[in-house]
C-alpha cells in the first residue's frame, strides 16, 4: 500500500478533522488534499515523474508538508536536507541524489543558488525567495485538480534521507513505502497513539523523528502544529493553545522546556503522551519530565533512519535511561566490538557485558543499503544484521542500555569507559546544567576522561565536582573525570545529538580557564 493512497483514505474517512496548523492557518484534511492535488499536477506538467528526487530545503513548515505528500502521489523520492547546509554540502547531496528538483526559502536561497548554479535542476522557492524557475505560488496556481498517479509498488523508493554522519561525507538512506509505512504503524504502537491525537511539527522533516509524527498523525487523522522557527517559548505556548496530546522530541528540546522560567504559566494538560529519541537522556531530566508533565506514556525510542525502531521502553519510571526491549518488528543482539568490522553477529556477549548493538534486517521498517555507497553497505550489514555502531549492554532482564558510539568509548589506562555513565553522575550535581564527557590525549593514560559542564550557577568550581565524583556510589574511582571544562554551550547536531569529536578539537567557548587537573 502506497503512501499517497493512504493519505487519501484519511482523507475520505474524517475529511473535516483538522489536519494542518501554522500560525493562523488552518487546514482540514480535505482542504489540504485539494492543496495537496494542486501541487502534484503541477510538478507532474513540469515533468516531475515517478523515481525522480526532489530536495526540499525547507525549515519545519506548511509548504514541505504538502510538497511531501505531493511527491507521494507522484511516486517521486522526497529528499529532505538541513536547510543549514553549506553550499558545497548541498551540491553533493544534489548531485548525490541526482535530484530533478530543488525547494528553497530566503533562509537557503544564497546557498541553494551557489550550490546548483551549475547544475540542471528544476528550482521552485518559496516564502518569496529569489531566483526561481518557478515559486510555490505558481505550482498552486498551475494545478489542475489531482495528478495522474502512476502505478505504485511497496518496494517503491519514496524517502532519501542523508544521514548527518560524524565524519565524511552524508549518506543517503532510500527507504520504501513499506518501510515508511511498517515505521509509522510501530510508532503508533509503541507510543500508544489513538484517533486524532496532535503534535507539534518541531523534530526537522529532513530527520526521521519528524517523519514519524508526520506519518503517524497523517494515518490517525490527528492533527499537526508546525514550528517554522524553534524556541522553547512556542513550543510551550502551542502545546497549550492547541490542547496538543503527543510529542516526539530529542532531550534537548525536553531539557528547554521544563526548565524554563516560563513553564509554570502555562497549562499542559492536554499532553498525555510523550516520546524521546535522538540522543541519550540523564536521569534527572527523565523524574523531571515525569515530576512537571505528568505523563500517561512515557517512552524511550532508539532507532536510526536506516532502520527506525531497534528497541523502546515505556517503563522510565522503574528503569531510567533504559532503551527497552526490542522494537515490535525487530530483534536485537550485543556483540563483540570492532572498530574494523571483523565481528560476526554470532559473537554474542554475555548479560552485563559491553558490546555492539545489531538489529536484524528481516524487518519490515528496514533499508537494504545506502544509496551509491557500497563500502558503508558491506561496513554496515554483515549476514542479513545491520551493525549500528552504538555501544550497549543488556541486563539481566534483557534490557538494552545504549552506551554511546562506539567510537565514543573512551578507552583510559587500558580500561573502556563510556561517556554516558560519567554523565549521568555528574548531571545530578545542582549546579550543572549540561553535561557531556570525552576522552582527550593523554602521554601517559592515553586518554584521560574529560567532563564539559555547561554551570547552571556560577559558583560552581572544579573542586565541588571531583568531590561529588568521589563521593557517587555509581562511579568507580578509574571513571572519574580527571579533567573538567566549564562552557558556554555543548555542541550538537540540529536534532541534538552531542557532538563529542568539537569537544575533543576544541570547538567550544570556555566560560572561564580551570587550567588545574583533579587529582
Amino acid at each position: 500500500m502506497n503512501l499517497g493512497t493512504l493519505f487519501e483514505f484519511a482523507v475520505e474517512r474524517h475529511p473535516q478533522f483538522e489536519a494542518l496548523i501554522q500560525g493562523n492557518t488552518r487546514f482540514t484534511y480535505r482542504e489540504i488534499n485539494v492543496e495537496i492535488n494542486k501541487v502534484a499536477s503541477a510538478l507532474q506538467a513540469m515533468g516531475v515523474e515517478q523515481g525522480d528526487r526532489v530536495v526540499p530545503v525547507l525549515k519545519n513548515r506548511l509548504e514541505m508538508v504538502t510538497l511531501y505528500w505531493a511527491v507521494q502521489k507522484l511516486g517521486a523520492v522526497f529528499t529532505p536536507i538541513n536547510f543549514r547546509l553549506s553550499q558545497e554540502e548541498i551540491k553533493y547531496c544534489v548531485q548525490d541524489a541526482a535530484a530533478k528538483a530543488i525547494v528553497y526559502e530566503p533562509i537557503s536561497e544564497k546557498t541553494v543558488l551557489e550550490a546548483v548554479k551549475d547544475l540542471q535542476v528544476l528550482k521552485i522557492s518559496v516564502q518569496g525567495a529569489q531566483g526561481a524557475d518557478v515559486t510555490y505560488e505558481q505550482l498552486r496556481e498551475k494545478g489542475s485538480g489531482k495528478p495522474v498517479q502512476p502505478k505504485i509498488h511497496d518496494d517503491d523508493i519514496c524517502l532519501m534521507l542523508y544521514t548527518s554522519g560524524t565524519t565524511g561525507r552524508p549518506k543517503g538512506v532510500p527507504r520504501s513505502h513499506k518501510n515508511e509505512y511498517t515505521a509509522a504503524i510501530a510508532h503508533i504502537i509503541q507510543n500508544q497513539y489513538e484517533v486524532q491525537e496532535s503534535t507539534i511539527g518541531v523534530m526537522p522533516l529532513y530527520h526521521t523523528m519528524g517523519m514519524r509524527s508526520l506519518l503517524s498523525m497523517a494515518f490517525l487523522n490527528g492533527k499537526m502544529a508546525m514550528i517554522p522557527d524553534y524556541s522553547p517559548l512556542a513550543v510551550l505556548e502551542l502545546i497549550e493553545k492547541e490542547k496538543i496530546s503527543c510529542v516526539y522530541l530529542v532531550p534537548t528540546i525536553f531539557h528547554d522546556v521544563v526548565y524554563h522560567t516560563e513553564f509554570a504559566n502555562y497549562n499542559l494538560s492536554s499532553l498525555k503522551k510523550v516520546g524521546y529519541a535522538g540522543a541519550a537522556m540523564t536521569e534527572v531530566l527523565t523524574q523531571e519530565i515525569f515530576n512537571k508533565l505528568k505523563p500517561e506514556v512515557f517512552v524511550n525510542h532508539y532507532g536510526s533512519s536506516e532502520v527506525y525502531t531497534f528497541s523502546y521502553c515505556n517503563y522510565l519510571n522503574k528503569k531510567a535511561g533504559c532503551a527497552g526491549k526490542a522494537g515490535f518488528h525487530q530483534h536485537l543482539r550485543v556483540v563483540i566490538p570492532d572498530p574494523e568490522g571483523n565481528s560476526t553477529p554470532d559473537d554474542i556477549v554475555p548479560y552485563g557485558e559491553p558490546g555492539e548493538i545489531i538489529v536484524d534486517l528481516r524487518s519490515s521498517e528496514a533499508f537494504q543499503g545506502y544509496w551509491n555507497r557500497p563500502d558503508a553497505t558491506k561496513k554496515s550489514i554483515r549476514d542479513g544484521w545491520y551493525f549500528t555502531g552504538d555501544m550497549g549492554m543488556l541486563d539481566e532482564d534483557g534490557d538494552l542500555f545504549v552506551l554511546g558510539r562506539l567510537d565514543d568509548t573512551i578507552i583510559s589506562g587500558g580500561e573502556n569507559i563510556h561517556p554516558l555513565e560519567v554523565e549521568d553522575v555528574i548531571a545530578k550535581h545542582p549546579k550543572v546544567a549540561e553535561v557531556a564527557v570525552a576522552g582527550l590525549p593523554d602521554p601517559r593514560f592515553g586518554e584521560v576522561v574529560t567532563a564539559f559542564i555547561v554551570p547552571k550557577d556560577s559558583s560552581l568550581t572544579v573542586e565541588e565536582l571531583d568531590e561529588f565524583c568521589k563521593e557517587s556510589n555509581e562511579l568507580s574511582n578509574f571513571k572519574r573525570p580527571r579533567k573538567y571544562v566549564l562552557v558556554a554551550a555543548i555542541p550538537k547536531s540540529p536534532v541534538g545529538k552531542i557532538l563529542r569529536r568539537k569537544l575533543r578539537s576544541g570547538e567550544y567557548e570556555e566560560l572561564y580557564l580551570k587550567k588545574e587537573s583533579a587529582s
